[in-house]
């Protein structure tokens, strides 16, 4: 819709830009000078407890000296409203006594089918209300019981049924004469694609209404009760009302929880919300059904700077937040970023606060590490790095990564924690001409090629404050060490678990220096009853503790977090130390064999390797205690190694090449 010329400038001189954001801030009377048209507060889009936020009431702007945020009294309620701009002038028209421009006949129209669509959604919420108290909704009832929604709960968030029949919504809005055209294109039935009678599309689902940012129902997500059911949440199809690319769940809400300093945290589905918010998270939203789109992070940050993204403690869970995380990388911008918490043991918001209470979610919440961390270590998991090709590697990654970002100061920001975060990584290493943490560095394009050693060949030794560094040990057998520090820190956050794993714990036979102390420690522990608490397991481990938790792969392992399921941490202590005690025998059997290999006769070394060659296997498919262990990627590549060497006994060639006179 166009507007007539000077209309806006009219309705900007009518209205007090200081009485419309008078109404969503405190003033700091000290700061501001009211005769002069000049006020401060704190800003309420970053969320800040000094006042930068500047209104110049004279001349109907605002700007924000710690954000940024600027803009008149049309773009104020925009953003405070979540409104498009049509309705920002219409709000604002109301306010000022202007009678809005006659519209075009076609936007009349427009606008008058989604008023009438959003009357047709707030019949359909009131009937699937009422029948969730029908005998149709028991098994419904008995599984919201289940998940520890009270009655009351279940009001607040307007929860229904939609019962298990072809027509039943159908037939209740026809009948209180509403068209058939527009139940369709509510998307709350649908047409057979050959004809005949339309159905309704929810059946036999709890149902859960989505507002908009204006608190209009929009569409629905239902939850099936059908265990063989196709798709176990539904929600409305794309309509004039609905695109679910740019909504959220519980989206009004968690605006104004913001709004008085709550956290915006973002979880995957509804339960999780309704969880969230139960337990006092009430700037709790979720995605509707899809990954998180471009519109709906912009949405998130026009409610706080700083989401928090929830994760799932799986796999699955932390594929989805680094998917989030690539999405954000080109839009992340000063004061406007992503954290990343993932909860422990599988769990998710809804599992963990029922087991564990809602202070055990805050704990998660408060350890939420920031997107660069995230990435950083995506990059890094499970791999070594020893080789400069394998490095150079790693630095074209990083490259590519900080040319994603588009704001130049953010970008030598990032530049600035790869930096540290890859110096730590490298600063023991005896690789061979790369001396980490001296003259070079990232600049705004990516690696400064003056980080690497002008004077090559050669090995430098580590720098003296990094001689004790995992990889300072040398490659072979780095990832072992890797491991093996998880090991450590596990069992130092779970004391109670020393005693189960005592026997393993003195098979392990650490390289390191700092690693035999803190397995000593361990083993002096193990026979204590109580066992000692966390704290005290801590001051007797020093310093020696404190670097080991410094490793980043240690300071993101889930199975140190205090408030992890047991079983879950002893699974992992399981599987960890089955890995490392397999190959470490399996190394130990391949150095005896390459010391012997000229005393023993060729038949006997191909018999050995044979037998080696198949306890790799069986350590690999954990054929020894029924287990799913998997010594990692380089298992199948070993075996095959041995078994080409068993095939071509090449030891026979060796042994037969005449030496030197």
């Amino acid at each position: 819709m166009s507007l007539p010329p000077g209309f806006l400038e009219e309705l900007r001189s009518r209205v007090s830009i200081a009485q419309v954001v008078g109404r969503a801030v405190t003033w700091d009377l000290r700061k501001s000078n009211q005769g002069k048209g000049d006020f401060w507060a704190p800003c309420p889009f970053h969320h800040e407890k000094t006042a930068s936020f500047h209104v110049d009431d004279r001349k109907g702007y605002y700007y924000c000296f710690g954000c940024q945020a600027k803009g008149d009294a049309l773009k104020f309620i925009q953003e405070t409203q979540n409104l498009g701009f049509m309705e920002a002038v219409e709000t604002l028209a109301r306010e000022a006594g202007m009678t809005m421009p006659a519209r075009d006949p076609g936007q009349r129209q427009r606008d008058d089918r989604r008023t009438t669509l959003v009357e047709v959604m707030e019949k359909a919420v009131r009937f699937y209300r009422m029948q969730l108290n029908g005998a149709q909704a028991a098994e419904a009832r008995a599984y919201l019981d289940r998940r520890g929604l009270s009655p009351q709960q279940r009001e607040r968030w307007e929860i229904g049924f939609a019962p298990d029949q072809r027509q039943a919504l159908f037939q209740h809005l026809t009948q209180a004469g509403i068209a058939a055209e527009l139940i369709i294109e509510a998307g709350l039935c649908a047409t057979p694609d050959g004809g005949g009678a339309p159905y309704d599309r929810f059946r036999g689902r709890i149902m859960f209404p989505i507002r908009d940012g204006r608190e209009r129902c929009i569409a629905f997500g239902g939850r099936s009760m059908d265990p063989n059911a196709r798709a176990k949440y539904l929600n409305s199809p794309e309509t004039p009302l609905f695109h679910k690319g740019n909504a959220l769940f519980n989206l009004a809400p968690a605006r104004n929880a913001t709004g008085k300093g709550h956290s915006l945290i973002v979880a995957e589905g509804y339960m999780d919300v309704i969880a969230l918010v139960n337990a006092g998270f009430e700037g709790a939203v979720a995605p509707l059904g899809t990954a998180v789109t471009e519109d709906q992070l912009r949405l998130m940050w026009r409610l706080h700077e700083e989401p928090v993204i929830a994760l799932d403690g799986d796999a699955a869970g932390l594929r989805a937040g680094l998917r989030v995380a690539d999405l954000a990388l080109p839009l992340v911008t000063a004061g406007q970023g992503l954290r990343f918490a993932l909860l422990p043991g599988g769990q998710d918001p809804d599992d963990l606060i029922k087991a564990q209470g809602a202070g055990a979610m805050k704990v998660v919440l408060d350890r939420a590490v920031p997107m660069a961390r995230l990435l950083w270590d995506r990059e890094i998991q499970g791999q070594v790095f020893d080789s400069p090709e394998r490095r150079a590697a790693l630095d074209r990654r990083l490259r590519e990564m900080l040319n994603r970002i588009t704001d130049p100061n953010l970008r030598e920001h990032y530049a600035e924690e790869f930096r540290q975060q890859r110096r730590a990584l490298f600063s023991g290493d005896t690789g061979g001409g790369f001396r980490a943490g001296r003259k070079g560095g990232w600049d705004k394009k990516g690696w400064d090629k003056k980080g690497w050693d002008k004077k090559g060949g050669g090995s430098s030794a580590p720098l003296p404050g990094t001689r004790g560094s995992l990889l300072a040990a040398g490659a072979e057998g780095a990832d072992e060490d890797l491991r093996e520090a998880l090991i450590l820190a596990t069992l130092f956050a779970h004391p109670a678990l020393i005693a189960d794993f005592d026997g393993p714990l003195v098979d392990l036979e650490p390289r390191r220096d700092d690693h035999r102390r803190l397995q000593a420690v361990l083993l002096a522990a193990a026979h204590e009853d109580p066992a000692p608490t966390r704290e005290v397991m801590a001051e007797r481990a020093g310093e020696a503790l404190v670097a080991l938790h410094s490793l980043p792969h240690v300071a993101i392992a889930p199975m140190l977090r205090p408030e992890v399921a047991p079983d879950f941490v002893r699974n992992c202590l399981t599987e960890d130390f089955q890995v490392l005690l397999s190959r470490r025998a399996l190394r130990r059997e391949l150095n005896e064999l390459a010391a012997e290999i000229e005393d023993i006769p060729d038949d006997t070394l191909t018999w050995r390797l044979g037998q080696t060659a198949a306890a790799l296997d069986r350590a690999g498919r954990g054929v020894s205690n029924e287990s799913t262990t998997d010594l990692g990627e380089d298992r199948a590549e070993l075996a095959a190694q041995l078994q080409s060497l068993i095939d071509a006994q090449v030891w026979v060639k060796k042994k037969r090449r005449p030496g030197p006179p």
